[in-house]
């Protein structure tokens, strides 16, 4: 009879945190930028991010009530940078190279038009190799908070100015600036973001209530 080995460090599966499928890719695998976005487009049925470890993190597609929280979170914002005029906002389907070496994609950012004004035109068709300089993420179901907040520490540490992130099952906000520790807010109705994005103010309840 074949014994299974113990395997003291893992959590039985129901007290296990939710989280993305992952992938330890290196040391046997290292993607390079263009390898990452390849693999990316190969695999369309997934959302893919890459780690500081180089371990791909598989999820699959948000459910209705993330996909919906999120495009409202984008609606907001984009709103609101029509009529800055500073910026360029982008959804949860583009893919971003930090600095540190790991991929993302927030469910919202928000980018000075300076910055990508910088990049050559060819960079900008494959995964933007820049930090936002705003972001929103939203906690769905199968994510683990303690991870996603340690998403958006690694975020300020790659040049994010300005970090939200949204818990609807608790009701819960955090708020990320560089150099501060994060503020947490109980079900709030409103966040003010200025003064990095002055005159933004986001309506959480209606975030949350999106998927209504």
């Amino acid at each position: 009879m074949t014994k299974r080995l113990a395997q003291p460090d893992a959590a039985p599966l129901g007290q296990r945190e939710a989280g993305p499928l992952v992938l330890r890719l290196e040391p046997v695998v290292r993607l390079t930028r263009d390898e990452c976005f390849q693999f990316c487009r190969d695999n369309p049925d997934w959302r893919i991010e890459r780690n500081t470890k180089g371990e791909a993190e598989l999820m699959a597609p948000p459910g209705w009530e993330s996909g919906a929280q999120g495009a409202e979170s984008v609606r907001q914002l984009a709103n609101w940078a029509k009529e800055d005029r500073q910026g360029i906002v982008a959804d949860a389907q583009t893919g971003l190279d930090l600095p540190d070496g790991s991929s993302c994609a927030p469910d919202a950012a928000w980018f000075l038009t300076s910055r990508l004004a910088a990049l050559p035109r060819e960079q900008r068709q494959k995964f933007l190799p820049l930090c936002p300089d705003f972001a929103i993420e939203i906690l769905s179901p199968t994510d683990s908070l303690t991870a996603t907040q340690e998403k958006m520490q690694e975020y300020l540490a790659n040049g994010l100015r300005l970090g939200i992130l949204l818990d609807s099952k608790r009701r819960q906000v955090f708020v990320y600036r560089p150099g501060v520790q994060p503020q947490q807010f109980a079900d709030p109705e409103t966040v003010d973001c200025s003064p990095e994005l002055p005159g933004f103010v986001l309506n959480v309840h209606e975030v949350f209530a999106a998927d209504a």
